[in-house]
């Protein structure tokens, strides 16, 4: 539809706008009455439906806005200046500010007569932080939700939590192409019922699905490039292509540049593209000309593409990943999912019949995950946390469709509070406000703040702006050095009008240069000097906004360096910053055991202990070195866990000692103390008897006395340092603690360690076995013994170890008197032959127990 016949559908009542006649039209009204009924609703309609543009112009007249303003959120920066240019565009207004404006980072288009706000999705936190009623905006509207970012989930999490509190009257629209509505309609309707769902059919065109296989090499741009090279001389149209990032789009440009026909135009589309070269991808092809646009997911939705009919689809796209093992956000490039194939395969339907090449097979099309897993899950969480911490809030008292993960949250709340953000109890302090006002990440506005503190304001921007920013050199065949003072000292050349150098075997991004001189500037205050200050303190600075990433060079290994997180991280290649004792490392991988450091700074000790002078710790550490087979006592002065100094402790702590050779002796095991056999079965008698009476006598099992070695071993080890001070230990003493004084009196009436025979002779009992305490004795020295002995009160019969004159068991058994009645005599005939000199009576009952080979009378 041109402008001039949609202007005839334009008003049949002062102040409806003019309407274009998308599908969407025909929900409106059930859409109206879902809104006005119950102020929450979820909008599911598929891509050029016209939920983006004209959703917001039909309420503009609904009678519960009460001139105020409507906010439409959308994902990305690009797609927010392209639907206000587009309504602005259907009421006849020449440019944005009027009816309708936006609001992105570092640009504003609103005025006062502004109705219709457009912003990303960042700023509606900031607006809620300010005005958490919302006073002047009469609705929300939450566009292409099912993209879950992270400021999307916060900022509908508040918004509810605000509707609720404070403004039941504030309206809240969730809307998107490929959404599961049902848990959102849920988490809107609260504890009532669910948020009613409008669905738009939409006018889909058909699109024919092309598979053209996966690249066999992994290598992307080929196949890409080919396959575009077929699209153009199989279709017409503008071509439309889906890459994972700008450095595929930079290299599948380069294949193709000098094989497209002479009337298509190459049009690389990505969020740090300047706006003017985003406008030239987005806008129609002049008559007679075609384009290849090569996009990120930038393109998938809110974006309207004039003369798009053809879409290859490389089934990759890049996502960002937190680890909270490793504290660091990586960008991985993965498979594309369901619901963004089919997202992208839409764009080539939009306005007539098209056609979709799509880099997989069929068999992996069916394998494809449904959805993207949600930001928050993945994400770093400090600027949510920050932002909770302002609000007063913790994740519980919010209503989420995914809560923040606790592991990652936690960490977070860890780095706000090295950056002075929160204090011991988790409160956000002043400083901390200050950070959340700037709008940046916290370790960039942390920085920015402390940088204009001492006075290096400029200086502190221009680092911020490069740290936020793609990293604006770029090198042929490889990464280009990671020292960020020699892409400091570009930004200075271009700020003088210079040309500034590149790094060696490389070049500087132009259009980076300049989207990071622009915010640069934007940071810079009018009291902040226009020169670049001395670079070397390049590193102190980088180290306020990076607590975490101060590293230590490892001894002896040069270009591999220890984190203050406990991390190690090294230099993809040997370069001059390996040889720096200190080193921030502002962008590295987290990937393998060691990460790779891609953009860092040095920095000097005495920095370090300037900087962190209130969170560097003073310990005294006594331990035991299992290799001396002593204790170590040390001062020490660590960060995190880098220790800056260290020496020795002359005078340790007595208590730490005791601990410290407790622990030695938890090491080594029991074995490492002076056993006897009199300790040994003191052990084992008390064992039994604990098994007898488990309330009463203690377990001296070897687990049990690992366990409380602090209780019962402890108070013996005082002025013992090494593993041969142990041989001093008094172990039975020891072991008695642990009985107590009083029952140690019944210990031997119970558990006595020798038992008197008719011999006369006094034998050792055998507790090994605490179920059947043992006596080994001679056959010849029971004689006369009616009974089993017993001990314990009686309790516990003995087992018998009947021994022959070479001490060898002839008989085992608890019952004695069986024994003298049935088995002797077969023992007495057997022992007979092999000891002839030996006493074996006839009536071993009235014969004269001996230790000899007879009796002294003889028989």
């Amino acid at each position: 539809m041109t402008r001039s016949e949609a202007r005839g559908d334009r008003e049949g009542t002062r102040g409806t706008p003019l309407l274009p006649d998308l599908p969407i039209r025909e929900v409106l009204t059930e859409l109206g009455a879902a809104l006005n009924d119950r102020g929450v609703t979820v909008l599911v309609a598929p891509p050029g439906a016209g939920k983006t543009t004209v959703v917001p112009l039909s309420l503009l007249s609904a009678p519960w806005l009460e001139e105020r303003k409507i906010l439409v959120l959308e994902p990305r920066r690009l797609a927010t200046r392209a639907a206000a240019r587009r309504m602005a565009d259907l009421l006849g207004e020449a440019d944005v500010g009027g009816t309708v404006g936006y609001r992105i980072r570092l640009e504003t288009r609103v005025s006062a007569r502004t109705r219709i706000e457009v912003v990303t999705e960042g700023i509606l936190t900031r607006m809620l932080q300010s005005d958490p009623a919302l006073e002047s905006v009469g609705a929300v509207l939450f566009d292409e939700f099912h993209e879950r970012s992270l400021h999307a989930d916060l900022g509908l999490a508040l918004t509810l939590q605000s509707r609720s509190l404070l403004r039941d009257d504030l309206r809240i629209l969730v809307m998107s192409a490929t959404l599961d509505a049902d848990p959102v309609a849920k988490l809107l309707g609260g504890d009532g019922a669910p948020a009613p769902i409008v669905r738009s059919e939409g006018r889909v065109h058909p699109v024919d699905t092309r598979f053209r296989g996966r690249p066999v090499d992994g290598w992307i741009e080929p196949a890409v490039a080919a396959t575009v090279l077929q699209a153009l001389n199989e279709e017409s149209g503008d071509v439309l292509v889906f890459l994972p990032g700008a450095g595929e789009i930079r290299r599948t440009a380069g294949r193709l540049e000098g094989e497209i026909p002479s009337d298509v135009a190459l049009r690389p589309l990505f969020g740090a593209l300047s706006p003017a070269d985003q406008d030239r991808a987005i806008r129609p092809s002049p008559r007679g000309q075609r384009k290849v646009v090569l996009a990120t997911s930038i393109a998938e939705t809110s974006l309207t593409i004039e003369g798009v009919r053809v879409v290859v689809d490389s089934g990759q796209m890049r996502i960002p990943r937190f680890d909270p093992g490793t504290g660091m956000t990586r960008l991985d490039t993965v498979r594309v999912t369901r619901d963004a194939a089919d997202q992208r395969r839409g764009r080539a339907g939009r306005t007539e019949p098209g056609v979709c090449y799509r880099l997989w097979t069929p068999g992996e099309d069916r394998g494809l995950v449904p959805a993207r897993s949600p930001e928050i899950v993945d994400a770093e969480l400090a600027p949510l946390a920050l932002e909770l911490a302002r609000w007063g809030a913790d994740p519980a008292d919010l209503t989420w469709l995914d809560a923040p993960p606790v592991a990652a949250f936690a960490q977070a709340r860890e780095l706000l509070y090295e950056l002075d953000a929160l204090n011991g109890q988790g409160v956000i302090t002043q400083h901390g406000r200050e950070m959340a006002r700037i709008g940046a990440h916290p370790r960039l506005a942390h920085l920015l703040l402390r940088g204009r503190e001492e006075g290096l304001g400029g200086l502190a921007a221009d680092l911020a702006a490069l740290l936020n920013a793609r990293d604006i050199f770029q090198a042929d065949g490889g990464a280009p050095g990671p020292d960020l003072r020699h892409r400091l000292e570009a930004l200075a050349q271009a700020r003088r009008g210079g040309r500034p150098s590149g790094p060696p075997g490389g070049r500087v991004h132009r259009g980076g240069l300049r989207q990071v001189l622009r915010e640069a500037d934007h940071w810079r205050r009018s009291d902040d000097p226009q020169g670049t200050a001395d670079l070397n303190h390049t590193g102190r600075l980088l180290a306020m906004a990076y607590p975490d990433r101060v590293g230590r060079r490892r001894d002896g290994a040069r270009g591999r360096f220890l984190l203050r997180n406990g991390r190690g991280v090294r230099f993809r290649e040997v370069q001059g910053l390996g040889d720096a004792e200190w080193i921030v490392a502002a962008e590295l991988d987290g990937r393998g055991r060691e990460g790779r450091i891609f953009r860092a700074a040095p920095l000097e000790q005495t920095e370090v202990e300037d900087a962190f002078a209130h969170q560097i710790q003073e310990e005294e550490e006594v331990a035991w070195d299992p290799e001396a087979g002593r204790i170590v006592a040390v001062r020490r002065r660590r960060l995190g866990a880098i220790i800056l100094s260290e020496a020795p402790l002359a005078n340790p702590a007595p208590e730490e000692v005791t601990r410290a050779v407790v622990e030695g002796v938890r090491q080594m095991g029991l074995a490492s103390l002076p056993w006897s056999k009199e300790t040994e079965q003191l052990r084992q008698r008390i064992a039994f008897l604990h098994r007898l009476d488990p309330d009463r006598w203690p377990d001296t099992g070897e687990a049990a006395l690992m366990a409380s070695l602090e209780g019962w071993l402890g108070p013996f080890l005082t002025g013992l340092r090494s593993r041969d001070d142990l041989r001093r230990v008094d172990l039975a003493q020891a072991l008695l603690t642990l009985v107590g004084w009083d029952r140690s009196r019944r210990l031997d009436a119970l558990a006595p360690t020798h038992l008197g025979v008719p011999s006369g002779s006094s034998i050792r009992l055998d507790y090994t076995d605490p179920r059947a305490p043992v006596l080994a004795v001679r056959l010849q020295e029971v004689f006369g013994l009616l009974e089993t002995p017993r001990i314990a009160d009686g309790q516990v019969p003995l087992t018998l170890h009947l021994l022959s004159p070479a001490r060898r068991p002839v008989q085992v058994t608890q019952d004695l008197a069986s024994f003298w009645k049935d088995a002797y005599f077969d023992v007495r005939k057997d022992m007979r032959g092999r000891y002839p000199k030996h006493y074996w009576p006839e009536d071993p009952l009235e014969a004269e127990a001996t230790h000899r080979t007879r009796p002294r009378r003889g028989n």
